[in-house]
This record gives C-alpha cells, sequence and structure tokens, in this order.
C-alpha cells in the first residue's frame, strides 16, 4: 500500500432526500488531482487538475450543494440509465412484444425517463489497491422501471490513478432481456467550469462517420461521411471553428449535438482528445464503446449558476459521452444495446488529463 501514502480517500454528508441520505466522496491521488462524486446519480462534481503553470481549477460543470442537484439541470456529470440517448416514440420491441418507455423528450425516450440513473440514491463502497483509489455505485433497477423490462442489477466503478486517469467502468445483468446503454454526462470546459465557452478548444475525434439524425435529434438510420462537413475532427480543430455552419445536421442539433461512429481501435487507442490552448490542460479519452455523443451546450442560456458564482453561458462546456447509438432498440443495422440473462454488460471509458505547451 506505499503508493497509497499521499493518495486519499473522503467521505462526508451531501444532504438528504425523500429516499434517503447522500454523500460526498473525494479521490485524491498524490498529484493533488482530486475527483469528487457523489452517490445521488453518481454524479461528478468536481474534477481538479492543473494547467500548464501548475494552477489547479474544476474543469467539469457542476453545484456545490445537493440542493442545486435536485432542481432541473442538464444532467451534469450524472450516471445516465437505462439508455443513454435518445428512443424514437418511447418504445422498442423484444420478441415481438411491445414496450412502452416513459416519454420525456416530445414524443421520445431521453437518458432513461422521468426518473433515470441520474436522480436516484447509489450504494456507495470505497475501492483501493495498490494502483488506484475509488468508489463502487451500485444500483437495482426493478422490473418496469420507467417501462423497461428485467431485473437490472448495475454497478459502475469510479477510480482515479496516479497518472491522472480516471476510469468509469460499468457492468450490468438482467434476469430478462432488456436494452442498456450506461454512459457519463460530464461537460467538460478546461479553462475551469464557468470560465468562458470551449469554442476555442481543440477536438479531435477518431471517427469517419456520424449518424444522420431528423429534426428531434432520432438518428434516420443513415451514416454519414465526416469528410467535407463540419463534422469533420480526424485532425485537431477548434470547436468553434464551424459550429455555426449553415449544415442542416447542424441546425438540428443547435450545434453538435451527434452520435460520431468511432473507426475501430486496438490496443486502447485513443477514441478522442480535448485541448484548451489557454491553459494547456490536454484531455484524452479511452473507450470500449463503438459511438461517441458530443454535445457542445447548446441549451446552457446563463441561467444556471455553478460552483464558482459564474453563470453557465451557451457552449460553456463539452460533453464526450462514450456510449452506443442513439435509437439502437429500433435500429437493426447499428451495434445491439439488448442485454439478456445470459450476457454480462460490461463497458469502460478513460478520461485522462495531462498539459501541453502548444
Amino acid at each position: 500500500m506505499q503508493a497509497f501514502d499521499s493518495s486519499s480517500f473522503s467521505k462526508t454528508p451531501f444532504g438528504t432526500t425523500p429516499d434517503g441520505d447522500v454523500d460526498l466522496y473525494s479521490l485524491k491521488n498524490k498529484n493533488g488531482m482530486e475527483v469528487k462524486i457523489t452517490n445521488y446519480g453518481g454524479i461528478i462534481t468536481s474534477i481538479i487538475v492543473p494547467d500548464k503553470n501548475g494552477k489547479m481549477a474544476d474543469v467539469v460543470l457542476g453545484f456545490d450543494s445537493l440542493a442545486k442537484y435536485l432542481e432541473p439541470h442538464p444532467y451534469f456529470g450524472a450516471i445516465i440509465g437505462r439508455y443513454g440517448n435518445r428512443i424514437a416514440n418511447g418504445k422498442f420491441q423484444i420478441d415481438n412484444k411491445e414496450y412502452s418507455l416513459v416519454k420525456n423528450n416530445g414524443e421520445n425516450h431521453l437518458h432513461g425517463g422521468t426518473k433515470g440513473f441520474d436522480k436516484v440514491i447509489w450504494n456507495a463502497t470505497q475501492i483501493r489497491t495498490p494502483k488506484r483509489v475509488g468508489v463502487e455505485m451500485s444500483y437495482k433497477s426493478i422490473d418496469m422501471e420507467e417501462g423497461y423490462p428485467g431485473n437490472l442489477e448495475v454497478i459502475v466503478q469510479y477510480s482515479l490513478t496516479n497518472d491522472n486517469q480516471l476510469l468509469i467502468a460499468y457492468e450490468a445483468k438482467t434476469d430478462k432481456k432488456t436494452h442498456c446503454n450506461l454512459t457519463n454526462h460530464s461537460y467538460f470546459n478546461l479553462s475551469g467550469e464557468g470560465n468562458g465557452t470551449i469554442l476555442n478548444h481543440e477536438l479531435t475525434i477518431n471517427s469517419n462517420k456520424i449518424t444522420l439524425t431528423d429534426e428531434g435529434l432520432i438518428p434516420t438510420g443513415e451514416l454519414q461521411a465526416v469528410e467535407s462537413t463540419p463534422f469533420d475532427f480526424r485532425f485537431a480543430t477548434n470547436i468553434g471553428e464551424r459550429i455555426d455552419n449553415e449544415n442542416e445536421q447542424m441546425k438540428n442539433g443547435g450545434g453538435y449535438d451527434h452520435n460520431f461512429v468511432l473507426n475501430q481501435r486496438k490496443n486502447n487507442e485513443r477514441a478522442a482528445t480535448l485541448f484548451d490552448p489557454k491553459s494547456g490542460r490536454f484531455m484524452e479519452v479511452f473507450t470500449n464503446e463503438p459511438g461517441i455523443q458530443v454535445y457542445t451546450g447548446n441549451f446552457l442560456d446563463g441561467s444556471l449558476i455553478g460552483k464558482s458564482g459564474k453563470p453557465y453561458l451557451k457552449r460553456g462546456a463539452v460533453c464526450l459521452e462514450a456510449q452506443h447509438f442513439p435509437d439502437s432498440p429500433n435500429q437493426s443495422s447499428f451495434p445491439s444495446t439488448q442485454l439478456g440473462p445470459e450476457k454480462l454488460y460490461s463497458s469502460l471509458t478513460i478520461y485522462k488529463f495531462s498539459v501541453r505547451k502548444n
């Protein structure tokens, strides 16, 4: 255990809800990087990392009190489930039986419904190994919760390593065929939360195609090559460079709100990177998921006030949500999200933080 002489784990009360008491867990590594997570929604409330001059700042949007998280907000930092993203018309079929889900996004189902995994209290226990410190969250979603069949037992492990990697490992098992697509909905601003927009952040995505959507952001089933479009991030490109393009897809999302089809990767190659030239902070994303939903905070409008007392502006952050594709239960050509009793759902996403001089 010598490796953890300067790493730490702590648990403090964070408030209470009608469903029970809530705690806040702090993970800190030997470099001073700190991640805070609450068992309400499995929400990452804070990620504090250094810039190129060693100055620490919190790089994810969120609040400093449970009360704020109990009010409406756009899923800041939360575990999303049972299904991250949209399902058309809130319906799908399994073995010719139709299931109707809660419709909470117009006529569609979004992010698990009215009370998804982002709004429940998870059981939490400490993780500690010679190489990492973390917290394990567990939750049992009962049969027909929000319309989904099957009792689904879910475990999400957050681990912080001494090389500034935040690992999010998901596992789930069910006693009946269902659909499962878990992700984390953190909003990143590498300049520091509340410090302007992310339009000057440089983004790369290991993707040659996106899934096209209709006006309701439901996939049409068609894939489009990113070449010669505003969606080409195969090489580092400022997020703001083409965000106001008159491309029909950009209009549908009000900016970027699209699933990027990740290229096949070997040996845990990077799926995406994010770089803030001003601070020098650099974030790499690794995942075994087939897609990343890129969302540029298009619906933030300054009405939400964050931890530092600053308003969260339109495009004040970017989400890089590793997941399966939207509406996969209704799209037979997409990688399947169906989970049966004979299978274990397993997914891993890593956010690694460092600094670059240019």
